[in-house]
């Protein structure tokens, strides 16, 4: 069992940064593939970014490559989610979540989800 927990959400202009952490509880933290996905009003949830148990490997959603970074420190078992340039389309409530398989992008594969984070960017 893991439990994450989201934090570093706000407003923020556009233009602007702002850095996601989500803590995760339990031992196992290193073997979980992470990612995250947001979900705006009226839309489906979407993959975000994902970062394998190591670190070594990171994929990112077309939409903020380039923008945000993911990383994880595993000895302190938390992963973040630097994001910069933000834009108003990327208001959306953010997740965390972990994954005890295989690296994948798709979230009906990830077994953990944290409450979200709310991310509101001005214009």
């Amino acid at each position: 069992q893991v439990q994450l927990v989201e934090s570093g959400g706000g407003l923020v202009q556009a233009g602007g940064s702002l850095r996601l952490s989500c803590a995760a509880s339990g031992r196992t933290f290193s073997s979980y593939v992470m990612g995250w996905f947001r979900q705006a009003p009226g839309r489906e949830r979407e993959f975000v970014a994902a970062i394998s148990w190591s670190g070594g490997r990171t994929d990112y959603a077309d939409s903020v490559k380039g923008r945000f970074t993911i990383s994880r420190d595993n000895a302190k078992n938390t992963v973040y989610l630097q994001m910069n340039s933000l834009k108003p389309e990327d208001t959306a409530v953010y997740y965390c979540a972990a994954n005890s398989g295989s690296y994948s992008r798709n979230a009906k594969w990830y077994d953990y989800w944290g409450q979200g984070t709310q991310v509101t960017v001005s214009s």
